[in-house]
This record gives structure tokens, sequence and C-alpha cells, in this order.
């Protein structure tokens, strides 16, 4: 495949700020990507610009010579790609322009993105994880102090597992009274976190009654953002906690309300902690700012027996190489995979074929809001081609 002009833009992501757009004009067509923004960033996390987004398009602007000589035709020859952008772009960036050139390539051969990656039909689908109450970084009045309380069907289609999800979160919203939404259309509220805990577990009761099938609850803490250093200081019911106490707080509450997947329990360094936790639970424990999307961290993690699950953000690494490399290594030691959006998103859909292609256990997108339904959708679409 022959590249005959790249071209990097500005466009505004749901939060209305600033992110990147490419687009990879080939024989074929021409194939746009683009990339989100996190608010809730991990301290390791790879910059989403070398210097600035205005820099990063400039430079990709002026690439047009050095495209023109490649020939690209599978997905390792992203590497020639990496060759020639030489860590000059940031992730974001990199991620958008890989994402383009592999739409691109899949249709130089006729075959769907998530085709193009993987070999036969899918033999699963990700279980969708729906955010469907809000807090922390991601919520105008910053309660409660867990930034996410999620709920995760456990029904045989995809299709099923997202219309679920949607009753569940109509339900808590009525329930809370809720009026408005965050910036990843979670119902935002007061209420302190173990109010809300009780509250998913009522709905929880309630689907699985109305409608006859399973569905778990999730929390993703992102304890980094409220962690000072020394303690965790919750200010939505005000308590101040040292590390053993954060463990056995987080402990006891998956007991009493029987959570199933907890993210970022602890703060972002602490690996020894996620591991004492672990050791504690029966419940999924999570890396993401503890990880972000790094092999190094992950190996690190696994070393110390911290997680059971990786959160995988593309745009948190840029190279799709190494995400790959990353969701290989989870394959081969048990961790499970979970693809997700970022809370300032876009309508690109790339990472739901990524989570297909690359056999992930969840995808985590939100439940509402087109930004966020345009990812399910997409993988609706590719379980009605295959059935």
């Amino acid at each position: 495949m022959k590249i005959k002009k790249i071209g990097a833009r500005r466009i505004l992501d749901s939060r209305k700020e600033p992110t990147i757009e490419i687009s990879v004009k080939t024989e074929k067509g021409n194939f746009v990507s683009s990339a989100p923004s996190g608010k809730s960033r991990g301290r390791f996390e790879a910059k989403p610009y070398a210097k600035s987004l205005k820099e990063d398009i400039s430079f990709l602007n002026g690439l047009e010579t050095e495209f023109k000589k490649l020939r690209i035709e599978k997905f390792k020859d992203l590497k020639e790609v990496e060759g020639i952008i030489n860590k000059k772009i940031g992730a974001n960036s990199l991620f958008a322009l890989e994402a383009s050139i592999l739409k691109a390539l899949a249709a130089e051969q006729g075959q769907e993105l998530w085709q193009f990656l993987s070999k036969g039909k899918p033999k699963k689908f990700p279980f969708p994880i729906g955010n469907a109450i809000g807090g922390g970084l991601h919520s105008s009045n910053k309660k409660p102090d867990f930034q996410e309380f999620l709920f995760i069907s456990k029904s045989r289609k995809f299709f099923d597992r997202v219309f679920i999800n949607k009753q569940a979160y109509k339900l808590a919203g009525k329930i809370i009274k809720a009026k408005t939404v965050n910036d990843e259309g979670a119902w935002q509220t007061s209420l302190d976190n173990e109010k809300i805990l009780k509250i998913m577990d009522e709905v929880r009761c309630k689907v699985e009654e109305r409608i006859g099938e399973e569905i778990e609850i999730g929390v993703d803490v992102a304890a980094s953002t409220f962690f000072n250093g020394e303690f965790y200081n919750y200010k939505n019911k005000p308590q101040k906690l040292n590390r053993k106490e954060q463990i056995n707080y987080i402990s006891r509450l998956a007991e009493d309300y029987n959570i199933g997947y907890i993210e970022d329990p602890l703060e972002q360094e602490d690996f020894y902690g996620f591991s004492e936790l672990k050791n504690k639970t029966r419940s999924l424990i999570v890396g993401d700012d503890l990880t972000v999307t790094n092999l190094i961290r992950l190996k690190k993690a696994f070393q110390n027996k911290c997680i059971s699950a990786l959160i995988v953000k593309p745009n948190q690494n840029g190279s799709l190489l190494k995400v790959k490399e990353i969701c290989d290594y989870c394959k081969n030691k048990g961790i499970a995979i979970v693809f997700s959006h970022r809370s300032g998103e876009t309508f690109d859909n790339t990472i739901a074929d990524l989570s297909i292609a690359w056999k992930a256990d969840f995808i985590k997108t939100g439940i509402f809001g087109e930004v966020r339904e345009v990812k399910l959708n997409r993988i609706i679409e590719i379980e009605k081609l295959i059935e």
C-alpha cells in the first residue's frame, strides 16, 4: 500500500477540548482516526503531544515526502512508520496516525479492521463495562470520592449486555433522582460512596429479577486523585485513611456489596498494596494509573502479583505495536484485558475493533452519550456480521 497524503488537524473532543485528527489518503480512499483525551491521567503515562498539539500537527503535515516513499503491507510494517516519526510526536498523535494507517491497510485487503488484525471469526465478545454513577475528577461537584460506579452485564450476547447495562443505568438514575450527568455521561449525585453502592446493589437485584440475567457491579476508585502522599483523604463523608486502613476499607466494601471489579484501589506507586489487596478479595483488581498501558510497569505488576486485569488505553502509549505486545503478554500471563475510552472522547471507534481483534475480556466505554455508544454500536455491528 502506498500513502498519497497525510493530513493532521485540530478537532474538539466531547469536553470541547482540543485533540488531534489524522487522515491517511491512499488509492482506496481517505481514512480518518482521532485520539481521545484523559482528564484523570496517570503520572507515568506517555505525553499526549511531544511539545504541543500545534507542533505535532505541523510536524505530521510536513512528512508527505517521507510517507510517499513507504510501502506498508502488514501490521508489523508500523515499525517503518515509527522509524520515520522517531519519537517526534506524542502518544495521542501516534495512536491516531497508526489507527488511520491500519484502517487503510484493511480496506486495501477488502477487510474490516478487526479481520485484518486477527485470524478467523471472534470466539467471544468483550463484556461492556458501563459507568452509571460518577464522581471524582469527572464530576463538576467532585462528589463522591470514587470516580466511577459501574455495571457489567454478563448476558450471552453483546447486544443484550449493552441493553441490560442501559436498563440498570436508567433505574439507578431514577432512584437517586439524578438531574445531570458528568463528562462521561454518568449520573451526578452528592451521595457518598457507600450509599451509592447500596443503590447499585439494589439496582442489580431488581434488574436480575426482572430480566433473569446476571449483572455485576464495579468501581473505579481512582485512589491517586485523593491521596496526599500519606493519607487517603475522603471528603464526601470525611475520613482520613492510611495505607493499611485503605486496604481494609476497600476489602470490606468488596465483601459487603459483592463488588466484582475494583480499579485503582490504591495510589499509582503502591505495587505492594495492590498485591496485598488482591490476596484479600475475590474481586478483579484492575490496574490503570498503576500500569498506564506500559509494558515495563505491567511486568512489574505481574511479578509482584498486583493485578488480575489491566486497563488498555491505546493513546496512553501511542504505538499500536506496543499495545499488541501488551495484550499478548496479558494473554500469556492470565491477566484480563480491559480496553477503555477516555473522559474526553471522539466519534472514533477504533478501540471497538481492537478489542475484538486482540481478544479483550472487557470494553469500558460508558453507557450513554453518542461518543460512548459509537464504540458499543460498532461491536454490535460486528456481532451481527458474524452471526
